[in-house]
């Protein structure tokens, strides 16, 4: 796996990736999917995602009367919703005026509103997604319906429960066009309130959190309770006061499920499987890179010629799962999900915002020491780490796994 890079040598990568990029064969055939592959769990269930949640205590873990008291019960859950700065709503929703939304107004709301999508969680410095789920929701922007006419707002700050601490409040934004102006077809922010088709577990933001399906995790702010309108122009997201990009939508790249270096016998066949995150741009396809293991431990410097002059070939995406698992009640994928038709059959495949699995075989190698890289490309016609290669806006360098043959 390539080693740990500084933030020039990052910039500097991504201009040769560039020139990768811009030299992709549009025209390059998609390899065929394998047939003797199992399939892989497409959907995560919720107790398996990674969690980098933060807090002290990390509010899940709560229990009993802390728990009531955090107002993270279906029961006791309520979101306030207010304006500051010059912005203005027709009814604030708020504890002390008795008006803050409960769960059961939430679940009338989605009767009417609601929305199922994949979605997969990837945080913004964390090369691979965390997990894929099938998320359910209200858009938030028929929520703030609740509250009347809305003037003079700029953004929408959002936050949630983290132990009453200012100095642990993890806070996340939006622009109000990006809430209230998605056009009909796209998927807005939602507030959400179930995984898999049940109840959004604690450790994963429930009972009810944020969900903003082209975003990194930040702003899927989890344990939602508070929405402020604002007039104020500036992000308020705990992220961009650490030298993160507060807007990067999510990033189409590749990476590999396993990284660390492996030995394989002689004679057999080399398989090797990974994940796509597929970002705004959609997904065109895989591509990978094997040559003989230069011996820098899979570095390889961003102006070497060896860049320029690689051969990429396809690499096969698996189609769409025939049994969804992932704790779906009945295994079966309901209806009315976004981007499936009433055949229930996605419409476009893979799905942006979601996860593709991909593999590839690697016959007749010579015993030896190999590299082997891969990376996407996508329907904008950019490898990557293009078009984006300032990681600060999301890990997508071109990974690199080294193995042996013997």
């Amino acid at each position: 796996m390539t080693g740990p890079i500084s933030r020039r040598d990052a910039l500097r990568l991504g201009a040769a990736g560039l020139a990768a990029g811009m030299t992709a064969d549009a025209t390059a055939p998609a390899a065929e999917p394998l047939a003797d592959v199992p399939p892989r769990p497409f959907l995560t269930p919720g107790k398996d995602f990674e969690d980098v949640s933060r807090g002290d205590p990390v509010p899940h873990t709560l229990t009993g009367d802390a728990l009531v008291k955090a107002r993270l019960t279906p029961e006791t859950w309520r979101l306030e919703i207010v304006a500051e700065d010059k912005a203005t709503v027709g009814q604030p929703l708020t504890l002390a005026g008795g008006t803050a939304l409960d769960f059961p107004a939430l679940l009338t709301l989605g009767e009417k509103h609601g929305v199922r999508f994949l979605k997969a969680m990837q945080c913004n410095n964390i090369p691979r997604p965390l997990g894929q789920g099938l998320w359910e929701g209200v858009p938030l922007r028929e929520v703030l319906k609740l509250c009347g006419p809305v003037d003079n707002a700029r953004r929408v700050f959002y936050w949630g429960y983290h132990n009453d601490k200012p100095e642990q409040m993890f806070r996340s934004s939006l622009a109000v066009a990006q809430v209230q102006d998605t056009p009909p077809g796209e998927l807005p922010p939602f507030v959400a309130y179930k995984l898999n088709g049940g109840p959004i577990p604690l450790a994963r933001g429930g009972p009810v959190r944020m969900v903003v399906p082209w975003a990194h995790g930040f702003k899927s702010v989890k344990w939602l309770q508070h929405v402020v309108l604002t007039n104020a122009y500036e992000a308020n997201d705990t992220y961009a006061k650490q030298n993160n990009d507060p807007e990067s939508y999510l990033k189409t790249a590749a990476y590999f499920d396993d990284s660390k270096d492996a030995t394989y016998p002689a004679g057999k066949p080399v398989v090797v499987r990974g994940t796509c995150m597929v970002g705004w741009p959609g997904l065109e396809r895989v591509e990978f890179w094997l040559r003989p293991d230069a011996g820098t431990k899979g570095r390889l410097a961003p102006d070497d010629p060896a860049w320029a002059s690689a051969t990429w070939k396809p690499a096969a995406i698996d189609p769409p799962p025939k049994d969804w698992g992932g704790g779906l009640p009945d295994g079966v994928l309901p209806k009315g999900v976004w981007g499936f038709g009433p055949d229930g059959k996605p419409k476009d495949w893979p799905l942006r915002y979601s996860i593709a699995h991909w593999s590839l075989r690697l016959a007749d190698l010579a015993p030896g020491k190999y590299e082997l890289r891969v990376r996407t490309v996508d329907r904008n016609g950019f490898a990557q780490p293009e078009p984006r290669p300032g990681q600060r806006s999301g890990k997508n360098l071109v990974p690199c796994k080294l193995f042996g043959v013997e």
